[in-house]
């Protein structure tokens, strides 16, 4: 299990990673660690709605009845973390352009993020991620 103080800890420092990585151009990188950040801090949201201290992590723990939480798709984490009203009702725009992430973007071919997407999934992800600790 991944305990949900260091949850919040790897979301963060993600998040510092990410804007290193912006402000060395590149891009590519930044997009992929902002959508693991949002995945990271959805998480950690749904730990604290659920009273729990630790997110499974192995396929053993989720085989032991979690297996609904095994997911990378941010929209389904977002309704597991009991924030979808809030998010969408209050932070819409930004939770638009960080949606549409997943884990596959890392394959992406170098290039394929161009810096004005990275800066808008930066900046949202920033907002987000505040939303959500």
């Amino acid at each position: 299990m991944l305990n949900n103080i260091d949850i919040k800890r790897i979301a963060k420092t993600r998040l510092k990673d990410s804007e290193v990585l912006f402000n060395a151009k590149r891009y590519d990188g930044s997009y992929y660690l902002c959508g693991y950040t949002i995945e990271l801090g959805l998480k950690y949201r749904i730990c604290n709605t659920l009273d729990w201290t630790d997110y499974p992590a192995t396929k053993n723990e989720f085989n032991a009845g979690y297996q609904c939480f095994k997911t990378h798709n941010l929209d389904i984490l977002l309704k597991l973390s009991g924030k979808e009203k809030i998010v969408k009702s209050k932070y819409l725009a930004d939770w638009s352009n960080v949606k549409g992430w997943n884990p596959e973007s890392r394959y992406k071919p170098i290039g394929t993020i161009k810096v004005t997407e990275a800066k808008l999934m930066l900046i949202s992800s920033k907002v987000i991620l505040k939303a959500l600790l």
